[in-house]
């Protein structure tokens, strides 16, 4: 046990270490938090560590009350608020009017509509001046984010992405979670490994991906919102 958590440390160290190096070099750094297992060890280590890392959140305006839940958890554990950023009103307002409230499930445009109006525009808007933004994807979430690199200009937004988490297991995330007794969504004790929009997202079942709960109704090619790219190179999100 002691070799392990031993590791655990080295590795979180190492994220430490790229994190403080992000800010010497980009200066203005914001960690855009999707509040899964992941954001639990990138907000303990940001907020415990590297405080000048500015944390934000969407709110979409879908998401589960747990994750709610979890948002005033964290906020009291560290004594810190979360900053949370919105869709534009009248650009939501439109979007159901067009395409309806779950209009997202009838085609992938649909779907990426509303990604588009209730995730990617308050992420424009909450990266614009900073000169690098942080995400804790890792490489066996999905053969997409495999090729991801923990370093990488993010053309669609102008400013570097940061992800140093790549190289994670999700055991070695639980194992931090546990060894710190973080708080986390408990979606994720009902087989939800991913978590984004509630009608977005589902439990899985035992032979599937882990990622295999977002978007569920498409192709696996296609579950991606706009914010991580599709093909590994420049970023394209969830």
């Amino acid at each position: 046990m002691a070799a392990v958590l031993n590791f655990i440390e080295e590795k979180a160290e190492a994220v430490r270490a790229a994190l403080a190096a992000a800010v010497r070099a980009h200066r203005r750094v914001t960690y855009a938090n999707s509040l899964g297992a992941e954001a639990m060890v990138l907000t303990d280590i940001i907020w415990t560590h590297v405080p000048e890392i500015e944390i934000f959140s969407i709110d979409t305006g879908r998401l589960h009350q747990e994750t709610y839940d979890l948002m005033e958890r964290l906020q009291w554990r560290y004594r810190r608020t979360l900053r949370l950023v919105h869709p534009d009103a009248a650009a939501l307002e439109r979007l159901t009017g067009e395409r309806g409230v779950n209009g997202f499930y009838h085609s992938l445009d649909a779907r990426l509509a509303c990604c588009q109006v209730r995730k990617i525009e308050p992420f424009k808007r909450a990266v614009a001046g900073f000169g690098a933004w942080v995400t804790g994807v890792r490489r066996e979430q999905s053969a997409a984010r495999a090729r991801a690199e923990a370093l990488e200009w993010d053309a669609q937004h102008g400013l570097y992405k940061v992800s140093p988490l790549l190289e994670w297991s999700e055991a070695e995330v639980w194992q931090y979670i546990r060894n710190r007794k973080l708080p986390y969504n408990v979606l994720h004790d009902r087989q939800y490994p991913s978590i984004g929009c509630a009608p977005c997202t589902r439990a899985i079942q035992p032979a599937e991906s882990r990622r295999a709960g977002r978007w569920w109704w498409e192709q696996p090619e296609s579950r991606e919102c706009g914010l991580h790219p599709r093909t590994g190179h420049a970023a394209a999100e969830a």
